[in-house]
Formats: structure tokens, C-alpha cells, sequence
């Protein structure tokens, strides 16, 4: 149960659901806040267990949609998501690719 993705298999709900309507209290919440909840809600709901990897599972939920969302912004024109990610278009492909999203 070391791996990121065993832990996602069995992380609760907090980090693993689907986005559904928001509520307005957490509209108005910035992404710092709305990480800071979901972490605590994570470790408030391990009943003991041990946790590694947490980086990677956080990396992985937060990653993907947010290069989704990019590269929509920029009608999936590669060059722009990756200026406007601050990344090297190398290393963009290499994690479009690492999610399936290319």
C-alpha cells in the first residue's frame, strides 16, 4: 500500500470524488485553501493507517485537471499551454502524455 496509485484506491472521498455543484462558501475559497482542507479531511479520515507517497497522489489529482483546463484555455495549442504553464513544451508533451491527455 506504499504506491500513489493503491493510495488513491482507497484515499477518501475528499480526493478522489467528482467535482460536483459547488457550494458559494467554497467558491470564494482560494486553491490554498481548498488544498489545505482537502489534505486535512485526508489525514482526518486514515482511521491509523499508514501513508506514504503523499506528494505523488496530491501531484497526480491536482496535475492533470489543471493541464486539462490549460490546454482548453489555450484550444490545445501546445506552445501557448506551455508558456502560460511556465514550462518547456518537451516537458509539457511528456506530461500530456503521462495522463493520457495527448
Amino acid at each position: 500500500m506504499n504506491s500513489a496509485a493503491m493510495l488513491m484506491a482507497d484515499a477518501p472521498r475528499e480526493l478522489t470524488s467528482p467535482v460536483q455543484e459547488v457550494p458559494q462558501q467554497t467558491q470564494n475559497q482560494s486553491l490554498r485553501d481548498c488544498v489545505e482542507q482537502a489534505m486535512s479531511n485526508y489525514f482526518q479520515h486514515l482511521d491509523g493507517s499508514s501513508v506514504t507517497d503523499v506528494y505523488d497522489l496530491v501531484m497526480a489529482e491536482v496535475e492533470a485537471p489543471m493541464l486539462e483546463i490549460v490546454m482548453k484555455y489555450t484550444r490545445h495549442n501546445q506552445t501557448r499551454a506551455a508558456q502560460v504553464l511556465g514550462l518547456n513544451r518537451g516537458t509539457l508533451r511528456k506530461k500530456l502524455k503521462q495522463y493520457g491527455l495527448l
